[in-house]
């Protein structure tokens, strides 16, 4: 698609002049395109969906981080939650076969951004979220029929009763840090993308990688995939093993029993990691 100009009077109704090329697959966005701002800038503009509360805080996250292992924010529109991002060039992904130096690269660059929060921003805590979940999990597992076994339900109310009051040294988490949202880079060697900030322990921060399947999650994940992971990246990164997979069943029970549905991937990786 050839380039075209937004802003002004375009129906997306953003602050800026762009050039925006042929969007990238961004299933978990309204749009992701790289841009060129008229002086030649070369960008990425990335609208989340509005129903994307996870994201919400993504702008003042990337101003804490100002570029420390992280793509820079170049500027940021409250109004339409548009954002315009640094680019990252050569742009690959780090991947998702998860050998032991692809995991000691990500946990060099969790290192990099873990930092204690900053006190301007109201930014969202893990231990909020995690009474939320104490509280809708076991109505969302009656209003779906009881949709599995009540043990592994049992299992991630315990972890969230135990880790969420107990967490120490928090941090602002990216909490989505995966080898596809990892990219190569000129100004550090890599990026991180796509962050759902959010303050708590380091352990929690681990939980997408260790569960990542990349973009088909039809493919397996194993049970000696998940102790691998969670035993690299414990050494890796020094931190509690035990956390680190409670938090993982805590998590994925969250992610796949909500209001309007059952994600049986997720439930089947609370499973993997009940027993990891």
């Amino acid at each position: 698609m050839a380039p075209r100009r937004v802003g002004g009077g375009s129906p997306l109704k953003l602050p800026w002049e762009l050039e925006v090329c042929e969007p990238f697959v961004a299933l978990h966005s309204e749009l992701v395109a790289p841009v060129r701002l008229p002086d030649g800038t070369e960008a990425v503009l990335k609208i989340p969906r509005a129903d994307d509360t996870e994201s919400a805080d993504e702008a003042p996250a990337l101003r804490f981080w100002g570029g420390r292992g992280a793509v820079r924010l170049l500027a940021h529109d409250s109004a339409t939650r548009a954002l315009l991002i640094e680019r990252c060039v050569p742009g690959a992904a780090l991947g998702t076969v998860y050998d032991d130096a692809l995991l000691e690269t990500a946990a060099e660059l969790m290192q990099r951004l873990w930092r204690p929060p900053s006190g301007d921003v109201t930014w969202r805590r893990l231990e909020d979220e995690a009474a939320r979940w104490l509280e809708e999990l076991p109505a969302f597992y009656e209003a779906h029929g009881r949709p599995f076994e009540r043990e592994l339900l049992d299992a991630g109310l315990d972890a969230l009763q135990t880790l969420g009051p107990t967490q120490e040294d928090v941090v602002v988490c990216h909490q989505d840090l995966h080898g596809g949202n990892i990219l190569s880079a000129e100004r550090e060697p890599w990026l991180a993308i796509d962050a759902k900030p959010i303050v708590a322990e380091r352990a929690y921060d681990t939980v997408a990688i260790v569960r990542d399947r990349g973009s088909d999650w039809s493919l397996p994940l194993s049970l000696g995939d998940v102790k691998r992971r969670l035993d690299v990246l414990s050494r890796a990164l020094e931190l509690d093993r035990e956390r680190m997979r409670l938090w993982g069943v805590a998590k994925h029970l969250a992610w796949g029993l909500e209001e309007h549905r059952v994600g049986e991937g997720d439930i089947d990786a609370a499973r993997l990691l009940l027993a990891g």
